[in-house]
């Protein structure tokens, strides 16, 4: 199918398109495949293919086992192929027209278990600064689903202990976090024992030098805690917020009330952790369902 186009192709796509060495190979092979199945098929001119032609050679990369960021690979290969024949006047229409590629597979998110969680926080030596301060941080990740560089911007006047609230300042406005007792009564005794006399634009954690708390050195905390748990010290803040977000819908919750707690833009990032749907008032909803609100 590809007699008397193939060079003529590849320099299109170095020279006009700009494709880096790789991609170029990648196309090439690509083309040459479908080249091959649609030689199989008996359609030998580039004129004949259609969009039927192109769909089945999709399903047969499918039923191939290749993954859907391949087979998107391979519908663009083809797209390219037509729009370089459709500007040198080769076809007239475009086979690949309306086509899209398929939807990538989202993969269930990691999490830890309850057991898993309650035994976590309770490693933390509260007795001492910096066990204290573990706790906090352990039960506020878990607690709230803030991201690690949510987390480690907080200052302490962020915190409002007594609405059991975190106030994140955004472009936009502000975005206000429902926060479980369990983290409250850990965080003020923190506050309380270690900290009390800081002032509220004071970093919430600080490090041995009294510095912010990197979001590193929040990484190797829960590292640290985690393979006491788990034998592994790959358990990452995204797992505990992954947790949060699971153990908190498979307690009731609404998908949009996770959505507004985690700060998702889309809400496609946040049906990955299920596909059930409640509607409730946002503070009502979590503490009904976080198991350590």
């Amino acid at each position: 199918m590809l007699r008397g186009i193939r060079d003529e192709y590849t320099r299109y796509i170095e020279k006009q398109k700009k494709l880096s060495k790789n991609t170029v190979e990648a196309y090439t092979s690509d083309i040459e495949k479908f080249s091959l199945f649609m030689d199989a098929g008996g359609i030998n001119n580039v004129d004949k293919v259609n969009n039927t032609h192109v769909i089945r050679y999709l399903l047969q990369l499918q039923r191939e086992g290749k993954s859907t960021s391949t087979i998107s690979r391979h519908l663009a290969s083809i797209r390219c192929l037509f729009e370089y024949l459709i500007n040198n006047g080769k076809v007239k229409e475009d086979p690949t027209l309306n086509l899209k590629p398929p939807k990538k597979e989202k993969k269930m998110p990691q999490i830890l278990t309850e057991g898993e969680i309650a035994t976590l926080m309770s490693l933390p030596d509260p007795t001492t600064e910096k066990g204290a301060r573990d706790r906090a941080l352990l039960e506020l990740l878990y607690s709230s689903g803030l991201r690690v560089s949510e987390i480690s911007s907080l200052k302490i006047g962020d915190v409002l202990l007594s609405k059991g609230t975190i106030v994140l300042s955004k472009d936009d406005g502000i975005r206000k976090v429902p926060v479980g007792s369990k983290a409250i009564s850990s965080i003020s005794y923190y506050l309380k024992h270690h900290r009390e006399d800081s002032n509220p634009d004071a970093p919430l954690f600080v490090n041995y030098s009294g510095n912010k708390l990197t979001r590193q050195g929040l990484w190797k905390i829960i590292g640290t805690y985690a393979d006491k748990v788990t034998g592994s010290k790959n358990v990452t803040p995204q797992i505990l917020r992954n947790s949060f977000a699971a153990h908190i819908l498979s307690h009731g919750a609404d998908i949009k009330t996770v959505q507004e707690i985690m700060g998702h833009t889309d809400i496609a990032s946040t049906q990955v952790y299920t596909m059930t749907e409640r509607e409730g008032n946002t503070d009502e909803v979590y503490k009904k369902a976080h198991p350590r609100a």
